[in-house]
């Protein structure tokens, strides 16, 4: 079997856990506050992570640039709190929908921030994201939790265009142990204000969500080591595929034809992209192994 076999079932299974979790969030029906969630959530996350952050060496586990891990940190919690609004009052399949959107948002928040000039075809493949992204959440039935899901997708891009400021020799668990650390003082304050006892349904809800997204973390990244990114990434759209079966087994959530047309707008751009992207590369090798 192929690196980027391998890469590719490893990004599908994945996706699959991080649709588990959305199920696990949709199952709280909204009985957990957010914030206490989210608390919950970060500090499962934190005690995974930190046998693996110790067994690191003291250099590996060194901090580098403190500032924007922090941001991402509070980027967490305000997506994470998005989410749980969003996927509690949306179908699973509609809300994810809008989440896909956060590559589309990484465009222009790429010239602001980091001051890129993109191309023309990025910018057409954007426009297309967007209109997709009209059509799903249909403005003429718009569900005001239809905002906290484009909370979720703009909270993703600014978390995904500010690791590029973290250095690539730092590592994965190294950054997400100080990214989970950051965010708990936050999410432990807010979380005290709506505090709630949390049955043991409840909380078995809570840690599968947990250990689900730290599943699909570890899986993309064991997914990205194996193989080149533009060769497998259109694997995570898989996503969208599981959380649309999940939402019509679970709870009977069946997408219109309408929906079905968004979602598919949402998601051609960001796959035509990487496929234009991973031919360009293979011609370009070819190139360059023809004029040595």
């Amino acid at each position: 079997m192929s690196n980027i076999t391998v890469g590719i079932l490893l990004l599908i299974a994945g996706n699959l856990f991080a649709s588990l979790s959305d199920v696990a969030v949709k199952l709280l029906n909204g009985e957990v506050p957010p914030l206490q969630y989210i608390f919950f959530r970060q500090l499962i996350s934190l005690l995974l992570i930190t046998p693996l952050w110790l067994r690191q060496n003291k250099e590996q586990r060194r901090l580098q640039q403190a500032k924007v891990t922090l941001i991402r940190g509070q980027l967490i919690l305000i997506g994470s709190g998005c989410m749980v609004v969003a996927i509690t009052h949306m179908s699973l399949a509609t809300a994810n929908a809008v989440f896909y959107v956060a590559p589309l948002l990484m465009l222009p928040l790429s010239v602001l921030l980091l001051k890129e000039q993109p191309a023309l075809g990025k910018l057409i493949a954007t426009t297309v994201g967007f209109i997709g992204a009209l059509i799903v959440l249909r403005p003429s039935q718009f569900h005001w939790a239809a905002l906290f899901a484009l909370g979720t997708a703009l909270t993703l891009a600014l978390f995904n265009i500010l690791v590029r400021k973290i250095p690539s020799k730092q590592s994965v668990v190294t950054t997400l142990w100080w990214t989970t650390l950051f965010s708990l003082p936050i999410s432990a304050l807010l979380a005290i204000f709506k505090w709630q006892p949390l049955t043991a349904i409840e909380m078995g809800l809570v840690s599968t969500s947990a250990v689900c997204i730290l599943a699909y973390n570890g899986l993309a990244v064991l997914a990205y080591q194996k193989a080149p990114a533009g060769e497998i990434a259109f694997a995570e759209y898989s996503g969208l595929v599981f959380v649309v079966l999940f939402g019509i087994y679970w709870f009977d959530e069946i997408p219109d034809i309408l929906s079905i047309i968004g979602m598919a707008m949402i998601l051609m751009p960001i796959m035509l992209k990487n496929a234009i992207s991973t031919r360009w590369r293979l011609v370009k090798k070819k190139y360059d192994k023809a004029q040595n």
